[in-house]
């Protein structure tokens, strides 16, 4: 295994394509590959098109790297579209970026990498890797308003010592900057902001296409437990959701729980949205081991992607990670992480559940 040759992942975007780019610049042997996980549909914004793969084709050639297009379908499906569905049959929300992270970009492709004889993958996300006291873990990347530390939580050692991430210690206007110095066509290509396998952002119509059983209607109850409504089926509600509920009330009414086996929905009033505790499932460990969370440890923490972090007090308790934070947070959402940090750094994360 070649310690200066690295597999790029390339999405055919500005991202990768500068990524790969820069890691040339600095010396290693690149190989570009391209993951074909989810149908061919078209568009300029489109994950995994045609013309996305022939974006990142052509990027690689310019670069002068040799460019693979590995099919990786049958393991998104049964990795993040099953997970997907089920989650939502559940009441929960999930983030499919992260179980794709974790199974596909970061396992998957890591393995492909080692096959071809790569010792590193590396990806264009705006974050950064780094070994503290034999441990290694994710922090923030420099440019906060792109920072995808929160989607990486969930990576383990053995997959965090085999990543580069190139981007890390820049911002997005200069990755942009780079890709018109050196040519490349992605320079200016919009990001994605779709889930890419529901490109046109509806994921209910996904559902039903996909898992026609979610579509069971049910009860909608107050907090009082009063029937005051009918959903539709609980999969195509979350948390904190206002819109959509058929409600007319003098006050607005929010989605503030689900329950998958009685098929209700409840809904109250805003202030009913705030919890000040999170509990989570599947617990990750990034900085900290379990010893470093034995005790109550004072850390900030996210409950969604983009959100601002909140500080609050983490403990481990019957190995699930529990979270009190300083003040209640709006819109607790099982299916989603929790992800800690302490400072820049990601100290541990999972799913919430409950």
């Amino acid at each position: 295994m070649d310690k200066k040759t690295v597999l790029c992942a390339m999405s055919g975007g500005v991202d990768s394509s500068v990524a790969a780019a820069l890691l040339l610049q600095q010396g290693y042997q690149v190989i570009g590959a391209t993951m074909q996980i989810w149908g061919a549909e078209e568009g300029e914004r489109a994950c995994c098109s045609l013309s996305a793969v022939e974006d990142a084709r052509r990027v690689a050639a310019k670069l002068g790297i040799p460019h693979y297009v590995l099919n990786f379908q049958e393991e998104f499906r049964q990795t993040v579209i099953e997970d997907f569905i089920r989650e939502y049959r559940c009441g929960h929300t999930p983030n499919p970026c992260i179980q794709c992270n974790r199974w596909l970009k970061f396992d998957k492709l890591l393995r492909c990498a080692h096959d071809l004889g790569a010792r590193f993958i590396a990806t264009g996300h705006y974050a950064r890797t780094f070994q503290d006291t034999g441990r290694f873990a994710i922090r923030r990347g420099i440019d906060r308003s792109k920072d995808q530390s929160y989607a990486l939580y969930s990576l383990e050692q053995e997959q965090l010592e085999n990543i580069l991430f190139p981007l890390g210690e820049l911002t997005k206007v200069r990755v942009r900057e780079i890709g018109r110095e050196l040519g490349l066509r992605t320079a200016d290509k919009p990001d994605s902001q779709e889930i890419c396998f529901v490109p046109d952002n509806d994921y209910g119509r996904f559902l039903r296409e996909e898992a026609p059983d979610t579509a069971r209607e049910g009860d909608i109850l107050d907090l009082d437990g009063k029937v005051v409504g009918r959903h539709g089926g609980i999969a195509f509600y979350t948390i904190g959701q206002r819109k959509g509920l058929g409600l007319y009330r003098p006050h607005p009414l929010y989605v503030v729980a689900l329950d998958s086996e009685k098929n209700t929905l409840t809904v109250g009033e805003k202030s009913a949205l705030f919890q000040q505790r999170a509990t989570t499932r599947n617990l990750v460990l990034g900085k900290w081991d379990e010893e470093a969370l034995n005790h109550p440890r004072a850390v900030t923490a996210m409950l969604r992607y983009k959100m601002v972090a909140a500080p609050g007090i983490a403990r481990l308790e019957g190995g699930n990670l529990i979270l009190d934070f300083d003040l209640p947070q709006r819109a607790v959402t099982p299916g989603q992480a929790l992800v800690c940090y302490d400072g820049d750094d990601v100290v541990c994360g999972g799913t919430i559940a409950s």
